[in-house]
């Protein structure tokens, strides 16, 4: 069984090939970041175009580096949603031509299911898991019991963690990605000095809040002398801002993992999986791996290019919906918003944005 996986929902082009032997033929990405810098973050109408330019070159090239052809392919799976619905019309309507051509099924896949399904690619993680997926554009604990079958333990009420770790580099002026940098810069600061908030920590349940941490993070730099923010501030504030994010990570997680195991008191060796772009962050995976440690679960990280948006992990979540015989049909619509866990009550909305995928 061979899958081609398409994902064009935020500013990754990207296309991979897997088979259900979990080996990844190939994997390609095809990043924007250039294309986006000058405006210090995704603008979804460039996005979009530099999807519409890229999508058949970059699937052009993983087909070739498979070593296989078009007409190999059992399926071609593609994003469905959530993201910026523009690159996302453009991934779909790219794979229905592909699957209406060489006659195989096509598969719309949920985002943030390929992201949670990573882990079975990776490691063959069996079901149920306890997961954190933590981006730029959403930022949720849930439970995985099975393809298509989650149920949420948290979500953010204002901004993702990731949004939050773009929005203090563009404020300290450290560019477009956010993230690398703050984690890059941080090595050389003290994450004590300055003072930060850790929204919602020591209070009951699973749900996230990192508008006022982004906020007092605006006011320190405000706070230091005007036009003086030396190297070392940034460097501390950096750190500052990361070891506040650890803590409140790893306190809404302590309380995710005795929820889950109330809920699965059965399950033998618990395991926490951590996907989205901002689990790349090692300091963050050393945390949440300590944490594990204390609560007897199993960590679990795919690897960091694994994390950030890509086809293979849409491949394969490709090959596990077609392992159960569900694909969908042609009038497919695509999806800006997409929930995994659809009977979860909606999340209180503070007044921070929630980010292109939440």
């Amino acid at each position: 069984m061979i899958v081609l996986g398409i994902e064009t929902s935020c500013d990754e082009t990207a296309a991979a090939v897997v088979n259900a032997d979990r080996r990844i033929l190939a994997n390609e990405v095809f990043s924007q970041i250039d294309e986006h810098t000058p405006f210090g973050g995704v603008v979804p109408e460039v996005a979009a175009r530099a999807h519409l330019e890229l999508i058949d070159g970059v699937i052009e090239t993983t087909i070739e580096k498979a070593g296989i052809t078009l007409d190999d392919l059992d399926a071609v799976a593609a994003t469905g949603g959530p993201g910026l619905i523009g690159g996302v019309l453009v991934g779909t309507m790219t794979a229905k031509a592909i699957a209406a051509v060489k006659g195989c099924p096509f598969i719309a896949v949920n985002h943030l299911e390929g992201h949670a399904l990573t882990a079975r690619l990776t490691d063959d993680v069996t079901f149920p898991y306890l997961l954190l997926l933590v981006s730029g554009g959403h930022c949720q604990l849930l439970v995985v019991k099975g393809v298509g079958n989650y149920k949420r333990l948290g979500t953010t009420i204002d901004d993702a963690l990731g949004e939050a770790f773009d929005k203090t580099a563009k404020m300290l002026g450290l560019g477009f990605p956010g993230g690398p940098a703050v984690e890059r810069i941080a090595t050389a600061g003290d994450g004590q000095r300055f003072s930060l908030p850790r929204p919602l920590m020591g209070r009951p349940g699973a749900d996230f809040s990192f508008s006022g941490l982004k906020t007092k993070v605006r006011q320190t730099i405000e706070g230091l002398p005007p036009g003086d923010l030396q190297e070392q501030d940034v460097a501390d504030l950096c750190a500052s801002f990361q070891v506040a994010a650890g803590d409140v990570l790893a306190d809404r997680v302590g309380n995710a993992m005795a929820i889950f195991q109330d809920l699965h008191p059965d399950t033998d060796q618990p395991v926490l999986v951590v996907a989205g772009g901002v689990a790349a962050n090692q300091v963050l995976r050393h945390r949440l791996q300590s944490l594990s440690s204390e609560q007897g679960f199993h960590f679990i990280a795919p690897p960091p290019n694994l994390c950030t948006d890509n086809g293979a992990m849409i491949a394969w979540a490709g090959i596990e919906r077609l392992r159960l015989g569900d694909t969908d049909a042609m009038n497919f619509r695509p999806r800006p918003r997409w929930p995994l866990d659809p009977d979860a009550p909606p999340a209180l909305r503070g007044n921070g944005a929630a980010g292109a995928k939440a």
